[in-house]
């Protein structure tokens, strides 16, 4: 098809609408727009921009320009793709107008006139809220729910931009507008949700990031993932023909349990229970995501905070060959006894023995000392700290050299959560005419009950030592401080195997950073899988955290490559082969 092709006929509101995403974070595939518009038929394409760091950095642009604070990327997008996607009929929802989704609607308006494209442009506002002690740059946005974008959708709007909205709220805004649901049909809304939240990181759903790549035909360059959303809220997740990745139970189980917590997936519209989600293969690369039940939203919304909090600095000297701790211990204390006139508020060393005896080249035979500093004092972190390793470079440890020169600081932010009561919230849609129409706020209910940490009997049996990857996935992600890891199971014996052998001081021997920390455990046997919640583990966020891993990457592949005594009968049995 060509951009003069004419559009797809438009869709009853009793048949599913087609939903894909072109974007998981402010940085993704830059080509993805085109890929997706191209690959095949879409009602409405989704993108979601924003992330707790990334709220900073559209922060510290809108401190240097009041007309920026939106991801500039998406308009790049646009001047590609704006004629191609109004010619296919194909509408847009995104969350790129960050703090300042006025700016970018008027920007995108400025844009279709000089392309040609008539295009009609609503935006939603109303998230961003007082930053009460946010300190110099501090800002707060509370996380709105779907109706601004429906209301903007009603009103005939192409694109729509808004600020801070729950990322599912990208997809269940498109979905409540085209089956008409209204604000208390929990159970759509709850499957929408869903369906939203395995979209929302884009590629994670289709192989990105999967614990088991090497048995994809071509991970190299997954599709996008699209949801075709039916009038109950139920979804087939799939992709575009003929692209890369896969979309399997396994690969939209991942992303399920992607930066979630209990089993009550609380949002501004609905209480979505991930308990109750059901999976099934329908065909390749189609996934049927059905069954699952929602409740009424609590009265309150999330509201994230990110001040900047301070700058920051670091070091990392190479340690090669012999006497590594040694090593460490001699400079270590060089720097500190240096410091001590101006010491950091926060010092933080870290030894990573990365080195191999007898290696056959330095960098094998290297380890990594890596020295942090964060201070509210600039200049404390600055040049003034940096200058301090390098006077060491001839009188400290042998074969003294560091991976970079000298830096000066940068600054760093700290994310909080706090609430607001939703009916507080201005939540405003501006239709494509410029009216406004504020958006009540939707019937409430109490919290359902807390899931909770399940521990029986293990069972006996003869058992090998082999890494917990051998029966598990996992994907682990953070949200502030606090990071979790999703771990899902290839069979259902494997499932309730280790169900019941998980205890939190198996969990503390395998993770030993977790010893300390504030940790449960929450049980989803529809989805062979537990979820692992660690309070802290990441500091203050991601953007504080000194963490070699900041946002908990890779946790889950950390946890996968310890060793378990695992049941033999389970080594034995493979995974449920997909349908051709």
């Amino acid at each position: 098809m060509s951009e003069l092709d004419p559009a797809p006929a438009v869709l009853a509101a009793t048949e599913r609408i087609r939903i894909g995403n072109c974007s998981g974070f402010y940085g993704d595939r830059l080509v993805a727009m085109r890929e997706m518009l191209e690959g095949g038929p879409l009602d409405v394409l989704t993108g979601d921009y924003l992330a707790e760091l990334t709220m900073l950095i559209l922060a510290r642009d809108r401190l240097r320009d009041p007309t920026a604070g939106y991801a500039k990327t998406f308009l790049r997008q646009l001047e590609d793709c704006l004629g191609l996607a109004m010619a296919r009929g194909v509408r847009i929802v995104v969350n790129a107008g960050g703090l300042n989704p006025a700016g970018l609607a008027e920007a995108i308006g400025t844009l279709a006139g000089a392309l040609g494209v008539p295009t009609s442009v609503g935006h939603v506002v109303g998230d961003e809220q007082p930053a009460d002690g946010g300190g110099a740059g501090g800002i707060a946005n509370a996380y709105l729910g779907c109706r601004g974008i429906v209301e903007c959708l009603r009103a005939g709007a192409d694109v729509v931009v808004t600020g801070r909205v729950t990322d599912a709220s990208l997809l269940v805004g498109p979905a409540a507008w085209h089956h008409d649901w209204a604000p208390d049909d929990w159970d759509a809304l709850a499957g929408a949700t869903v369906a939203g939240h395995v979209l929302e990181c884009g590629a994670q759903a289709t192989g990105g990031n999967f614990a088991f790549f090497r048995e994809l035909a071509d991970p190299r360059h997954p599709g996008f993932p699209i949801a075709e959303v039916e009038a109950d809220g139920s979804a087939v997740i799939t992709k575009h023909p003929g692209t890369g990745g896969a979309v399997t139970v396994e690969t939209v189980t991942a992303q399920l349990l992607y930066e979630i917590d209990r089993a009550e997936y609380v949002g501004p519209d609905v209480v979505s229970r991930f308990d109750t989600i059901h999976l099934d293969q329908v065909g390749p690369d189609r996934v049927r995501v059905s069954g699952v039940v929602g409740a009424a939203p609590p009265p309150d919304l999330k509201v994230g905070t990110v001040r900047l909090a301070g700058f920051r600095n670091a070091t990392t000297f190479v340690l090669t060959g012999l006497d590594v701790p040694a090593k460490a211990a001699l400079v270590r204390a060089q720097v500190e006894q240096a410091l001590a006139g101006r010491r950091p508020e926060r010092l933080e060393w870290t030894l990573a023995r990365t080195d191999h005896a007898n290696a056959d080249s330095e960098e094998a035979a290297s380890a990594l000392l890596h020295l942090s500093v964060q201070d509210r004092d600039k200049d404390t972190v600055g040049r003034a700290f940096s200058r301090v390793p390098i006077e060491l470079a001839l009188a400290s440890y042998p074969g003294f050299h560091v991976t970079a020169p000298p830096a000066d600081a940068s600054p760093y932010g700290v994310f909080t959560a706090s609430t607001v009561p939703q009916s507080d919230v201005d939540h405003v849609a501006v239709l494509p005419d410029g009216s406004r129409v504020r958006v009540p706020a939707p019937p409430t209910g109490p919290l359902m009950p807390l899931g909770g940490y399940w521990q029986a009997p293990v069972g006996s049996g003869p058992t090998r030592r082999v890494p917990l990857g051998r029966i598990a996935g996992a994907r682990s992600g953070d949200k502030g401080g606090r990071a979790n890891i999703g771990v899902w199971f290839r069979t259902e014996a494997a499932y309730r195997w280790f169900s019941r052998w998980l205890t939190l001081d198996r969990l503390h021997e395998l993770l030993p950073e977790t010893a300390r920390l504030s940790s449960f455990v929450v049980q989803l046997p529809n989805l062979l899988a537990v979820n692992i919640v660690v309070d802290g583990i990441l500091g203050e966020g991601v953007a504080a955290s000194t963490r070699f891993d900041p946002q908990g990457k890779a946790l889950g592949e950390w946890l996968r490559s310890r060793l378990v005594d695992v049941p033999e009968e389970l080594l034995s049995q493979d995974p449920p082969e997909e349908p051709a």
